[in-house]
């Protein structure tokens, strides 16, 4: 194994990624500013050392074998891992000491993540952040390739090579257009809207809050009829607001003023919401080991 290792030289990755990406050689090999010719000798090259065919060649297209697609997860994980040392290393040179990147769904922000993030600023101002929202599945795509450091979703399945901890418990809210007939005084429980059409996050990408949505609609004797479906709060907002649904959301997303809904928080329920940060075991980065450490102290 050893000499296999000895024998693969960073070009020959660097190459194998191009190519994998683009599945053509002329094309992979003006980005990398070689003849086609000298690419398709280095591919070859690695696939004597690795003994195996990591590309399919046929004359009208390119493909990844099997062994192909796992070496460009791999390689994918290896590359961006490198480029965040880099960006680490970087950093210290210029008098800071690293940066993390985190993902995180709309509500974080309306919730946990902004004091959080302004304590960790104050007590670590040499990290750099890198901040991007994306959904659930995103997020853990994300965090199996290195793209970010940590994950805050509203999903509890994981794989083993994660780390999960809840972070936030709250309560759901209605989301109604403002016109709607219903008022907080008159509500009693979510079985008086049983005929009344819902907009909810996919199920694909939220698992845990979709069923959660059904067993409260299940406790009171019906089944949702579901009219749409939406990722991002705004987007659930513009069509409530436009009478094509209900929704029911976190009760982070119900704060502040949003034109054109009213919200109705849904207490005395045994179904509430969680937001978990997830982590990579195997993430290194010391910056992640801060972000931790000040997680757990909130919690005290």
């Amino acid at each position: 194994m050893l000499s296999i290792i000895n024998q693969i030289e960073f070009r020959h990755l660097s190459y194998f990624k191009v190519l994998a990406e683009e599945l053509h050689f002329r094309k992979a090999a003006e980005k990398l500013f070689i003849s086609p010719s000298a690419l398709s000798q280095q591919i070859s090259q690695l696939e004597d050392i690795l003994k195996t065919e990591l590309f399919e060649r046929t004359n009208k297209k390119v493909s990844l074998t099997d062994a192909g697609s796992l070496l460009y997860t791999e390689v994918t994980q290896l590359f961006n891992k490198l480029n965040s040392t880099v960006n680490n290393l970087e950093l210290l040179k210029k008098g800071s000491s690293g940066q993390i990147g985190i993902g995180f769904v709309a509500s974080a922000v309306q919730s946990i993540l902004p004091g959080l993030l302004k304590r960790f600023n104050r007590e670590c101002p040499g990290i750099k952040f890198q901040l991007e929202e994306l959904t659930n599945k995103e997020q853990l795509a994300a965090l199996q390739q290195d793209e970010i450091d940590m994950g805050f979703m509203r999903s509890n399945q994981v794989t083993e090579n994660m780390m999960i901890r809840s972070v936030l418990r709250e309560t759901f809210s209605l989301v109604l257009p403002a016109n709607h007939a219903m008022t907080a005084r008159r509500f009693r429980n979510i079985g008086q809207l049983k005929d009344e059409s819902f907009i909810l996050f996919p199920n694909d990408q939220s698992q845990l809050y979709y069923q959660q949505i059904l067993h409260l609609c299940a406790d009171y004797g019906f089944v949702p009829k579901i009219s749409h479906k939406a990722i991002h709060a705004p987007a659930i907002f513009k069509l409530v607001e436009n009478e094509m649904g209900l929704s029911i959301l976190p009760t982070s997303l119900a704060s502040g003023n949003v034109p054109g809904v009213r919200f109705i928080e849904l207490k005395n329920i045994p179904q509430q919401t969680e937001l978990y940060a997830v982590w990579k075991k195997e993430n290194s980065n010391p910056a992640l080991k801060f972000l931790l450490q000040l997680m757990e102290e909130r919690k005290k």
